[in-house]
């Protein structure tokens, strides 16, 4: 059997928002219909560490800094929001940004210019996945938790990756997969599973402290007799199996 690809280095921010006395709500994008991976799937804002994310982790002691930057960086590029920078800029400079993001100008340059400086302690630990299945692209992401700020303005999405972007929360996000109005893929939905049962953002992040980030690679087994895609037990996922037949893995 023919070796699988190295996995490509990538990262993927959570970001979430309290509203009033309901559950938090998370940021989804559904991607476009012609993309090489998770196409018309919803997703949350992320992509590939790149070299110039890792030079300028080499200020920061944690260990994950170059990942972090990334989520950082594609939210900008992806959503048009913000998070993890200090101050916090406004909707006309993170427009800014975004747009030297989308001109391939230097995040770390950019930020120069702006008077901004990244706030890496605003993203929690949250996951890793790193699928082992034969796909177009195969990557080994990490997951962070951020919150919103509260004047943040809403989503605009880079046209070129992506349909639409909203809030909801990740209860009401399954509930529309469910309903046959949207698709999710196989990490997505047991990440949703996961947030959906936090009553706030706090909660979200003391249960991410509870379980340290393992990398997850699914493999296919039995349960009950069927051929199920699984996970390990006890790394803080509510669902660790679903049947091989739905479980969408791209």
């Amino acid at each position: 059997m023919a070796e699988l690809d190295e996995p490509i280095p990538a990262a993927t921010l959570v970001l979430m928002r309290e509203r009033g006395s309901g559950p938090p709500e998370v940021l989804v994008m559904e991607r476009t219909g012609g993309m090489a991976f998770a196409a018309g799937a919803l997703v949350f804002p992320g992509g590939r560490i790149d070299a110039a994310d890792q030079e300028a982790a080499a200020a920061f002691a944690l260990p994950d800094a170059a990942a972090r930057i990334a989520a950082i960086r594609e939210t900008i590029e992806e959503t048009g929001l913000a998070p993890g920078l200090a101050p916090a800029p406004d909707p006309a400079l993170a427009a800014a940004l975004r747009a030297g993001i989308v001109a391939e100008r230097p995040f770390a340059t950019l930020l120069a210019e702006h008077g901004l400086e990244l706030d890496l302690d605003a993203l929690t630990p949250f996951a890793r996945w790193c699928p082992n299945f034969r796909e177009t692209r195969r990557f080994d992401t990490l997951f962070f938790l951020a919150e919103a700020p509260a004047d943040a303005p809403e989503p605009v999405v880079a046209e070129a990756e992506a349909v639409r972007a909203f809030w909801a929360g990740a209860a009401a996000v399954l509930a529309e997969v469910d309903a046959g109005r949207a698709h999710v893929i196989f990490p997505t939905r047991r990440n949703l599973e996961r947030l959906a049962r936090f009553a706030s953002i706090a909660e979200a992040r003391a249960d991410a402290a509870r379980h340290p980030v393992t990398k997850i690679t699914p493999w296919i087994g039995e349960v009950n007799g069927a051929r199920h895609v699984c996970i390990p037990e006890g790394i803080g996922y509510p669902v660790t199996s679903e049947p091989l037949e739905t479980a969408r893995r791209r």
